[in-house]
Order: structure tokens, then sequence, then C-alpha cells
């Protein structure tokens, strides 16, 4: 039997290279996934070559209460009851030394981190079954500090506060509740954040980072998603209030 047969799942930032990968997978394992995220354009184009007739298409600001509300509304209209939620939308922000650091750039890496993680829970959570799974992906910068990424590696560490708050509260109803935490991804959020790296420190950025990995490379997308489909699945029945490193070892 298929790992996600009938269930229903929504993944926030879907449109990304992660959220796609972990959409394909799921839809493969016979589940129904909502895919959210800020554009509508960028949503068709990820779902050109998935099964319609299984994937809704919801364009939501993840940061704003009505937002998700409505996303969480669309979803269970369209398939019924909530299994699993892959919170997943992020944005990076900036690399600056803390007293050039832009004051709303670190707020708005906050609202779509934590905030937009904080919203997905307390609208799903409600319409969710018991026994389900909730997977926030935070990063290996959830377990490290470095010079200048402060909007990024706050929100990350936060997601692992509420992930484990969510955990306690939610065990009764055997709903499981996890962190996910990829090294760099060969994808363009990465790219983006190695451009900025890079004129920052005045090198490679990707280098920097590949000389960081114990295996030596970024991962891929689908590589995270298969850990992603673990956590949401019943092959982590025994799973909650863990923070899953897939990081090539670059945390050790």
């Amino acid at each position: 039997m298929p790992l996600l047969d009938n269930r229903t799942c929504i993944i926030t930032g879907g449109a990304g290279s992660l959220g796609l990968a972990a959409a394909k997978l799921f839809l493969d394992e016979g589940a129904n996934v909502a895919l959210v995220d800020l554009s509508v354009r960028a949503l068709e184009q990820a779902a050109e070559t998935l099964p319609r007739d299984r994937v809704l298409l919801v364009a939501a600001d993840v940061s704003r209460k009505l937002d998700a509300e409505a996303y969480v509304a669309k979803t269970v209209e369209r398939f019924g009851p909530i299994d699993i939620l892959f919170s997943n939308a992020g944005n990076f922000g900036t690399v600056a030394p803390i007293e050039d650091y832009p004051e709303d750039i670190f707020d708005q890496v906050q609202q779509v981190h934590v905030k937009g993680a904080f919203l997905a829970a307390k609208y799903a959570v409600p319409y969710m079954r018991d026994g389900g799974s909730i997977v926030i992906t935070s990063s290996v910068a959830g377990m490290r500090g470095d010079p200048g990424v402060y909007a990024y590696i706050t929100a990350k560490h936060a997601q692992i506060g509420l992930m484990r708050c969510l955990a306690k509260e939610l065990a009764p109803r055997k709903i499981r509740v996890n962190t996910i935490h990829p090294g760099p991804i060969d994808n363009g959020f990465q790219l983006n954040v190695e451009k900025g790296l890079g004129e920052a420190i005045g090198g490679d950025g990707t280098a920097f980072f590949n000389a960081m990995i114990p295996l030596g490379r970024h991962g891929t997308a689908e590589e995270v998603a298969r850990s992603v489909l673990y956590l949401a699945s019943d092959q982590s029945s025994f799973v909650t209030g863990t923070t899953l490193m897939v990081d090539g070892g670059m945390s050790i």
C-alpha cells in the first residue's frame, strides 16, 4: 500500500524546489496535495507536471492570518481533514554586520519563517486527523551561528522552539511534529544565498559551503524530500520533537 494513500497534505512554499519535490513524492505515495505559495504563476508552473485532479493550488502570504485561514479552509473543502502539514515557506534576507543589518528585512524574515509556521499550525491543527504529522523546514542554520546572517539564523532557531511546543501539546492526539534541517541545496534559493555571501566574504560562496560539508557537495531537493516523506509517513510513527539533519555532515 502507498505510504500516504488518500491522505491530505498541505505544503507551503510549494512552488520552490523542495516543496515541489516533496509534492511529487507525496503524490506518488497516494496523497492529495494543496500547494501554497505567494505567486499564482509560480504555482501554475510548478504544477505543470503534476496530476491536477489531486492537486490544489492556493496563492497566499503565509505570514497573514486571513491567508492562512483561507488556504486551510480551501484544502479541507476540496480534500477533507488534513493529515500532513509541511510548513516549508521561507526567505533569506541578507548578510550584514549587526550595526548595518536592516530592521525591515529582519522583520520580514521572522514573519515568513516563524509567524508563517505558527499560523500554519494554528489554523491547520483544528482540522487535522489524530495521528497526523507536521514537518517544519528549518535548516542547518538552525543549529549554528554565523556572522551577519542575523535574520535567517534567528528564524531557523525559533522554528525549533515552535516545533518542540507543538510536539508536546499535540502528542495526546498522536500528531507528530518535527523539524528537518537541510544543508545547502543545489537550487535557486541557495544560489541567491551564496551570491550574497560571496559578496560579503569576497570569494566564491558555493566553494565556501562545499568546503564545510564532509560529503563535499550540495544536496538535492529530492534527497531532502525523501527525508520529509519519512517524517510525514507512518515510517516515523515513534518520532516526534526531533531535529532531523539532512546536511551532508555539515553540522558535525
